[in-house]
């Protein structure tokens, strides 16, 4: 087999596969490249997806003892959709809420949602009452779809904000209405009627971030369709560039273990709605356990894995615990925050069968952005990678809209159709980040001559020391290198003369010593001098963090600084 370039695979598969055909389209006055034959809709990514499992019987969902062969699952996809419809009025346009942990009956109602045309409203299982009491009244849902925890803080708004709520597994007994018995109850399990078009809105995400309300995050059902169908072209245009790749190599059926919320992109998109055109089966973790996960790999012959890089780090200490090799395991990938250089290598020595791979992408590009995996991300460890073809072009931009030289640091900026439509009800919000269909991501970046990309930081997360840019993950980076580090998060602290030095929060390993002046030793030769934090707060608690697992930078500068003088 003759081996391609990254550029002779992508214009081959562009121009022999129909189901990756690429054509221009006016979208909202903007011109993007889309994929023509895509699905138009997320609905049909299920109806359309019997094929790519190959057989409506096989196994689709594994949920603890639970378990939904493929026809199954579409069967109460439908059901739900008919109770939609019939039992609360939904119809096109139709916000409802999604409030619950991980379980099948919130994949069931995202789906059953898109297929009436409904806006889901993916809502933040971790909420407090009045944060859901925001997110309701942003997104005008009043039918909320919620399990038991949820229920008992949605109870307090039940009456001022009209709302009906249906309870699902151990919220049942405590809502006005009950998901099985409405289930059971459905006068169809039949493929609904529906006229949904390809830029019609799909669902609302809220932003993960520390400060003020969230933003609700508007995604378009062909932003949804063309990231999904740009990770499959991926994977695509991969063997075509892989030497050792076997053609003749029996095909293995994936599977994926979604551990990371489902009410964030990093479960929705990559990993749920992308096993649908994949033909993979799903297993569903409700909380995170890394033995539970280790034995869930194990025992159901997983084949990929995405968490954040502290799930990664905890694989791997229960793996070693409890004698396990996970040999299944063919892809081993990191989103929501960027991995400490160090975890790449020790994860391609303990999972030699495994593709260790890195990700970037955000809840406003529907999750779609730049990526590696293997060689080239052991090559470098710090990088994010390239962008996923084909769709997408990126700019890197000065603080005045300028295209900075190539190499230098610039706020990377990105064009394709599965960036959001817009900031729910944040007109002034959406226009300070898209214009002319180029989102401003917020994240500080360079290309390099090979066309990889690496994520600096977030302009929001520059140390300026005395006139010097001083990048957090910099500094975390060569913390975490240390030995007796498991965690590290670095911030400003406010300084006299210089304007601000660097700060940092560490919690060390179990029964692992180590004081201010060491650590600043180690430090001395990984980094220049004017970047070693001048105060370190160690921490006995893992560093807090926010509702993606992401540490918390401002909540610890805050905790740090309090009696700091």
């Amino acid at each position: 087999m003759t081996v391609m370039t990254a550029q002779e695979a992508t214009e081959h598969v562009i121009q022999t596969n129909a189901a990756f055909s690429v054509a221009e389209q006016d979208i909202r006055g903007v011109t993007y490249r889309v994929f023509e034959n895509a699905p138009h809709h997320v609905a049909a990514l299920l109806h359309g997806s019997r094929e790519a499992q190959g057989n409506g019987a096989a196994e689709y969902l594994v949920f603890e003892e639970e378990r939904w062969t493929f026809d199954a699952f579409i069967a109460d996809v439908n059901r739900m959709a008919h109770v939609l419809r019939d039992e609360f009025g939904v119809t096109k346009g139709t916000p409802v809420a999604i409030a619950m942990r991980n379980c099948p009956e919130l994949m069931i109602m995202v789906m059953a949602c898109a297929s009436l045309g409904a806006l889901t409203v993916f809502v933040n299982a971790w909420w407090t009452t009045d944060e859901l009491d925001y997110a309701l009244q942003d997104s005008g849902a009043r039918l909320v779809f919620a399990d038991g925890d949820r229920i008992s803080r949605l109870t307090p708004l039940v009456a001022p904000l009209e709302l009906t709520c249906v309870g699902v597994r151990d919220g049942e007994n405590t809502a006005q209405h009950s998901y099985s018995v409405l289930k059971s109850a459905a006068s169809s399990d039949a493929r609904p009627d529906a006229d949904i078009a390809a830029d019609d809105d799909f669902a609302v995400m809220y932003s993960s971030g520390t400060t003020g309300r969230p933003k609700g995050v508007v995604q378009t059902h062909r932003g949804a369709v063309n990231a999904v169908f740009s990770w499959l072209f991926t994977a695509v245009i991969a063997p075509l560039m892989d030497p050792d790749h076997d053609p003749d190599a029996p095909a293995v059926r994936p599977s994926v273990l979604i551990v990371t919320p489902l009410f964030h992109v990093t479960a929705t998109h990559p990993m749920f709605l992308l096993s649908l055109p994949a033909g993979a089966m799903v297993a569903v973790m409700p909380k995170w356990d890394a033995r539970k996960a280790v034995e869930i790999i194990r025992d159901e012959k997983i084949t990929r894995f995405l968490g954040v890089p502290t799930q990664s780090a905890d694989l791997m200490i229960a793996m070693q615990e409890m004698g396990e090799t996970l040999p299944t395991l063919d892809y081993i990938g990191a989103g929501g925050a960027k991995r400490p250089p160090a975890q790449v290598g020790e994860l391609a020595e303990l999972l030699p069968n495994a593709a260790v791979a890195t990700g970037w992408g955000m809840t406003e590009t529907n999750a779609l952005g730049i990526g590696m995996m293997g060689d080239e991300y052991n090559a470098r460890p710090g990088a994010a990678g390239k962008p996923h073809g084909p769709l997408q072009d990126v700019r890197f931009l000065d603080d005045a809209g300028n295209d900075v030289p190539h190499g230098d640091i610039g706020e990377l900026t990105v064009k394709s159709p599965a960036n959001m439509r817009c900031y729910l009800n944040k007109p002034d919000a959406t226009t300070e980040v898209l214009e002319g269909g180029w989102l401003k991501t917020g994240d500080l970046a360079q290309i390099d001559d090979e066309g990889y990309i690496s994520i600096v930081d977030r302009k929001k997360n520059i140390i300026i020391r005395g006139g010097e840019n001083i990048a957090c993950l910099d500094v975390e980076a060569a913390l975490h290198r240390h030995p007796a580090v498991a965690e590290a998060c670095a911030f400003s602290v406010p300084h006299e003369r210089l304007g601000e030095v660097v700060g940092a929060g560490i919690q060390l390993k179990s029964g692992a010593t180590a004081s201010h002046d060491e650590i600043k030793s180690f430090l001395n030769e990984k980094i220049a001098k004017f970047k070693i934090p001048e105060h370190i707060w160690f921490q006995s608690e893992p560093l807090p963090r926010g509702a993606t697992d992401k540490t918390d930078r401002r909540a610890l500068q805050a905790q740090c600084l309090k009696d700091h003088v």
